[in-house]
């Protein structure tokens, strides 16, 4: 039985994969802001005779505070972590910023993702063959980090941020490998392809138009976390492997490079430590 975290596991494809998780005898904790969907996530638990193993934690993961409560919180349910999925994100048309003074998406699709991932390592570091599975876009030739503005003070666009996020996340997974590649936890990142998800976000009209013809087009969320399972029960043995729609990437180009890698991991610590 596996100890599975789940970030964003109470809609779309986390909600698909905990359940998937649940039905084949692993222990599953959810995390998520939406308390009628984390109760109809335990609900759902109880009837396959899972309650037991099932948990929500409702947290605003846009918010340090609360990725660090969550953190707490999990260590006093479970003595060891196996698997860690990220996939919490939600597309904001208009810039908006944390109570905390973060951009919302930097703060929800990458900022969590870094918590998490690092403050939960002593768990998964506990765990059997654990892995780290960021569930983002790797490698996209689309979207830069926005050095000088990463918080799109000066000409927010939705998009441009989203994919940001996804840049941030491939060289969060760069500079975890590069930090601890030598102990047992293996870093994945996942492109699902399009997966008619719930694409939470909070949309302009002509972005609306555009993601309901996605939703048409999407392959179902079944089809869209096998592969993901499959390659959470049998990661590469290297420390940071990428993958879309499960076939193997080179960890080359803009999107893995070491350098930036580093100075990402260095901003970001001093921006959390203030």
């Amino acid at each position: 039985m596996k100890r599975i975290v789940v970030q964003g596991g109470s809609d779309g494809m986390g909600r698909g994969m905990g359940a998937a998780f649940l039905e084949r005898g692993d222990e599953v904790v959810v995390i998520g802001r939406d308390e009628r969907k984390g109760e109809s996530f335990l609900s759902a638990a109880r009837e396959i005779g899972a309650g037991g193993r099932a948990h929500f934690v409702r947290a605003d993961l846009s918010l340090v505070s609360e990725n660090r409560r969550v953190v707490r919180e999990i260590g006093e349910r479970l003595p060891a972590v196996d698997v860690l999925v990220l996939c919490a994100r939600h597309f904001l048309s208009e810039r908006r910023e944390t109570a905390e003074g973060f951009e919302y998406t930097f703060a929800l699709f990458y900022l969590s993702r870094f918590l998490l991932g690092h403050d939960l390592r002593g768990l998964l570091e506990k765990g059997e063959r654990p892995v780290i599975m960021n569930v983002a876009g790797p490698g996209s030739p689309m979207g830069e980090i926005q050095w000088d503005d990463l918080g799109f003070e000066r000409n927010y666009d939705g998009l441009a941020a989203q994919m940001q996020g996804g840049k941030a996340n491939d060289l969060l997974g760069v500079s975890f490998a590069e930090r601890y590649g030598s102990g047992p936890i293996r870093y994945v990142l996942f492109n699902p392809g399009s997966v008619s998800t719930g694409f939470s976000g909070e949309y302009d009209e002509m972005t609306r138009f555009h993601v309901e013809a996605m939703k048409r087009s999407a392959k179902p969320v079944e089809a869209g976390i096998k592969p993901i399972i499959a390659t959470i029960d049998n990661p590469p043995a290297e420390p940071l492997s990428a993958f879309v729609e499960g076939r193997r990437m080179d960890l080359v180009g803009e999107s893995f490079e070491p350098r930036h890698a580093r100075r990402l991991d260095e901003v970001t610590r001093e921006l959390l430590s203030r």
